[in-house]
């Protein structure tokens, strides 16, 4: 009798296996490049991340947290289509646009001149039944970087910049977990790319010469952006760890709308946690203060509401953003580790609450 339940199980998770590496696997039914290099998105070596002509560089004022990678993103916008302003949102890109992320990290933060190691490069491509993600994993040559669908785990070294050594392992998620994260609505979405974030300086060109422009202003007058009012009447999105940027509430707020509020929304998939994390949300219970968890089991650490004001160390938001338990700590993706600069900034935040 034992032996027949044990074949059934080994049935039945094999049927699983077969499931969900099928489901992986209808990813690829769009017949993408199985190498990044194929896409010409670079010139030369596409290691060296320098664009062609029509894939333009952007950054986000205060960016998405993974492990400490950094990132260097471009758009590819389909020829003579602007992408249509608005100040609410994350753009609307037209379809035929490539959002193009690649994931890396500095040997030596404190000098960019010791090099770096690109680790993956996340694609979003729009195509008229929608958007579709694809991740490329970069080989151990730092030559190209291949199309994976099942994910990977990447050991990673690295010098913070207190010279502190980090040795981790870093985590790239399988497609269905990108389309997990990328929803709005049950449709998949960019997250990042909004006026608000991308209402900051970057400099163009890549010449000792070049000076920083807005991007806002750089996308207009090259035609990428349509119906822009003057930039003054733009919003602008604070950087999270600047002070000069921001007040602390703000600096916090827009901490939590890159990090949790895709998910955390009436219409994410967090939904129904009855959190609203975004930037714009008013209502107090709705942020979580003195809101009680609607199912955070043993995640809430014994704790009774999302955050206490004045009490940090009471508050579940500040518990399960120090955890790096996969049963406890969010967000539940795209993190293996716990930053500490923003999680002090949000214990700074909450100490302040009245």
């Amino acid at each position: 009798m034992a032996g027949k339940i044990g074949m059934r199980k080994a049935v039945f998770y094999g049927l699983m296996a077969t499931v969900v590496w099928l489901t992986l696997a209808s990813w690829r039914t769009d017949a993408v490049p199985n190498k990044l290099s194929d896409y010409g998105f670079f010139a030369g070596n596409p290691a060296l991340q320098k664009p062609v002509a029509g894939v333009v560089p952007y950054a986000l004022n205060t960016p998405l947290f993974s492990d400490y990678a950094e990132k260097l993103r471009f758009v590819k916008l389909p020829d003579g289509q602007p992408v249509a302003y608005n100040d609410s949102a994350v753009l609307d890109f037209p379809v035929g646009t490539t959002l193009i992320k690649t994931f890396y990290f500095p040997n030596d933060f404190r000098d960019p001149a010791k090099g770096r190691r690109l680790v993956e490069t996340r694609l979003l491509l729009h195509q008229p039944a929608g958007w579709k993600a694809f991740d490329y994993v970069w080989n151990d040559e730092q030559t190209d970087a291949m199309l994976e669908v099942a994910g990977d785990t990447k050991p990673v070294q690295f010098v913070d910049n207190k010279g502190q050594i980090h040795q981790q392992n870093y985590v790239i998620p399988n497609l269905n977990q990108c389309k997990g994260c990328h929803n709005r609505n049950e449709v998949m979405t960019p997250i990042g790319p909004s006026v608000r974030q991308l209402n900051g300086n970057l400099t163009y060109g890549g010449t000792a010469k070049a000076t920083p422009e807005n991007q806002l202003t750089y996308w207009k007058q090259e035609r990428m952006l349509a119906g822009m009012p003057p930039l003054a009447d733009c919003p602008k999105a604070p950087v999270w760890n600047n002070p000069e940027t921001g007040s602390l509430n703000d600096r916090a707020r827009i901490w939590l709308d890159i990090n949790c509020a895709h998910c955390h929304n009436p219409k994410g998939p967090a939904m129904t946690s009855g959190l609203n994390l975004r930037a714009s949300e008013t209502d107090l219970t709705a942020l979580g203060i003195l809101k009680t968890p609607v199912a955070a089991g043993r995640g809430s650490g014994g704790h009774s509401f999302d955050v206490v004001p004045g009490k940090p160390d009471e508050s579940i938001l500040i518990y399960r953003l120090q955890s790096t338990d996969p049963g406890e700590m969010m967000p539940e993706l795209g993190r293996k580790t716990v930053q500490t600069e923003s999680l002090a900034l949000l214990q700074e935040w909450i100490k302040a609450m009245k």
